[in-house]
Formats: C-alpha cells, sequence, structure tokens
C-alpha cells in the first residue's frame, strides 16, 4: 500500500489520524495494542509474515497525543481475486470513543474498492458487541458462524458487497 487515501469527510473526529503503511518498524507498538486489545493475541512473526505477503495490506493509525505521533490503531487485509478479508483491526484502548475504528474501517474499503475487490468478509467474535454493531453500520450482514473458530469463541462471519 503505497498510495495514501485520505479518509472522506463522512468520518467526524476530533483529530484526524495519519494512516500510513505499516513498517516493521511499527511493530513495538502493534504488539502493544495487540496484546492489550485481544486474548489471543497475533505474535511478531505473524505480523512479519503479513508485511512479506504481497497480497497483504497492512496499515496504521497515527495520532498525536503529548507532542508526539503515536499509533494508535492498525488494519491489516488481503484482496484476492476480488474478494477482501479483514484479518486484524484494532485501536488502542487508550483512544477508544474517538472514531479511529470508523476511520479504520473506511480506510480499508476505500483500498479495497481501489484494489477492485466486490466483496468483504471478516470473522468477529461474537461477544465483540461493539465490532459486530460497527460492522453493521458499514452495511455487514452476519452471514454465518465458524465454531470454536478463536479455540475459545466462536466467530460470526460477516459480509458485505462493496
Amino acid at each position: 500500500m503505497t498510495n495514501r487515501t485520505p479518509v472522506t469527510k463522512a468520518i467526524a473526529l476530533p483529530i484526524r489520524p495519519d494512516i500510513r503503511p505499516m513498517s516493521a518498524s511499527d511493530l513495538g507498538d502493534v504488539l502493544s495494542i495487540e496484546q492489550r486489545c485481544f486474548p489471543r493475541p497475533w505474535t511478531r512473526g505473524m505480523f512479519e509474515a503479513e508485511l512479506r505477503n504481497p497480497l497483504s495490506s497492512a496499515f496504521i493509525a497515527r495520532l498525536e497525543s503529548n507532542g508526539r505521533q503515536v499509533i494508535a490503531g492498525y488494519g491489516i487485509f488481503w484482496v484476492v481475486f476480488g474478494e477482501a478479508h479483514i484479518l486484524n483491526l484494532a485501536v488502542s484502548p487508550d483512544f477508544r470513543r474517538m472514531g479511529l475504528s470508523r476511520a479504520l474501517l473506511e480506510f480499508s474499503i476505500i483500498e479495497m474498492k481501489r484494489k477492485t475487490a466486490s466483496e468483504v468478509f471478516l470473522e468477529v467474535r461474537r461477544s465483540n458487541k461493539a465490532a459486530r454493531a460497527l460492522y453493521k453500520k458499514f452495511g455487514f450482514k452476519e452471514s454465518f458462524e465458524r465454531a470454536n473458530y478463536y479455540g475459545d469463541e466462536d466467530a460470526i462471519v460477516m459480509t458485505r458487497e462493496i
């Protein structure tokens, strides 16, 4: 992802995030967020594999905090033969309720369109009501379940046409 697509005016944030491609130098901060957000976090190796994967689009969102730019969230998706798959989307607990998840999701969809995807899907924990509500606001539909997908919980598969 070398092209920076701006977040459209539909997102009302107190401050605009700087969304840019993820790099290996970002992984320390990304892993810190990952570990705070998920009961079964991705490993450094998993993120490194995505950075090497030509199908993968990995990006971070930076915000100013206490006079410096910090990584506040990130996302990763694939586009394969016109189908997009959101693999990971997270916002640091320190920056929640600011619209950053909406900005990351909107950015992802813009990039998916640019990469000619016509449909997108994702898995979300059944218990993650906030994420499910966000995806529904973006037009995602709950399609089916994957039993024990996370090892400790079922996943809801959500889909949406682009």
